[in-house]
């Protein structure tokens, strides 16, 4: 059955992206190409057919699955880039819609994740999702809701008796320790 994200349950949506990123990506591509007076032949390249194949590739190949315990996307063409990022690290997903972006009716979805270092949270963007304000509340969601299934009092509950029970053998290997201890104080002892 094809659904739509607003169709289906938080817990497994499939994002659909806006086919307008794909002029976009081509515009984009001429700029940083026509930067440099050595880019600008290669520019003109690029918006001749170049840039066309590789956005037409790029979307493509554009995927982003968020199920109930993570999210996993991919995107590339000849580098192809696949993700799973688990929900419980997610920290923060940023919207962030430029000047540029708003023309193409477009927005990036950027990922704030524990553990990740400052070069590594770059690449955890995502350009181009319809209706991304919503599929990013869906990402916060499922986020959450797989945090209040941790506070379960049941699982707290067995997480004290593991605690419990693990106090119990620091302490039994506390008192072996010590009479190992008393044994060889007394040996010492013997040997004055």
């Amino acid at each position: 059955m094809n659904t739509t994200p607003q169709e289906t349950d938080t817990a497994d949506t499939r994002a659909a992206f806006n086919p307008l990123i794909r002029p976009y990506l081509v515009a984009q591509g001429a700029c940083i190409l026509a930067v440099t007076i050595i880019g600008l032949p290669l520019a003109i390249i690029w918006l001749l057919g170049v840039g066309q194949w590789w956005a037409r590739h790029y979307f493509d190949k554009l995927d982003c699955h968020l199920d109930a315990k993570k999210l996993r996307y991919r995107k590339g063409i000849l580098v192809t880039v696949e993700k799973t990022i688990p929900l419980e690290n997610i920290q923060d997903v940023t919207f962030i819609e430029g000047p540029i972006l708003r023309h193409f009716h477009l927005s990036t979805l950027k990922f704030e994740t524990a553990g990740s270092g400052a070069g590594q949270a770059n690449d955890m963007h995502l350009t181009g999702i319809i209706d991304a304000h919503n599929f990013r509340n869906r990402i916060l969601e499922a986020r959450d809701a797989l945090k209040q299934q941790g506070r379960d009092p049941r699982a707290a509950a067995a997480s004290s008796i593991s605690e419990n029970e693990f106090r119990v053998a620091q302490l039994a290997a506390l008192h072996g320790i010590e009479r190992r201890l008393d044994e060889a104080l007394a040996l010492l002892k013997e040997r004055k």
